[in-house]
């Protein structure tokens, strides 16, 4: 079972950047398709991106397109989220999920790691 930790978030004017990773433990991390997911004061968990098992298929919410590129390092177990052009929308809690495959739902999920853009 892999067992997902976040880092990198904190505090940043708007404009700025941040670079949130997640560190995934365990020897299958390569098998499960990641994402990336964050959650406002007061609104539900949205989608933010997500990267195939081989890190050749990537997808993007709209607002973040252009702004933020997720990335993995298989031999290393991580995935990252490079987050640019920040905005005050973009403040939320980040979180790195992991599924088994397109079409099963993410079933494991990190603690979470604070993200706040200042304008």
């Amino acid at each position: 079972q892999v067992q997902l930790v976040e880092s990198g978030g904190g505090l940043v004017q708007a404009g700025g950047s941040l670079r949130l990773s997640c560190a995934a433990s365990g020897r299958t991390f390569s098998t499960y398709v990641m994402g990336w997911f964050r959650q406002a004061p007061g609104k539900e968990r949205e989608f933010v991106a997500s990267i195939s098992q081989s890190g050749g298929i990537t997808s993007y919410e709209d607002s973040v397109r252009g702004r933020f590129t997720i990335s993995r390092d298989n031999a290393k177990n991580t995935v990252d989220l490079q987050m640019n052009s920040l905005k005050p929308l973009d403040t939320a809690v980040y979180f790195c999920a992991a599924r088994p495959g397109y079409g099963q739902p993410y079933n494991i999920w990190g603690q979470g790691t604070q993200v706040t853009v200042s304008s």
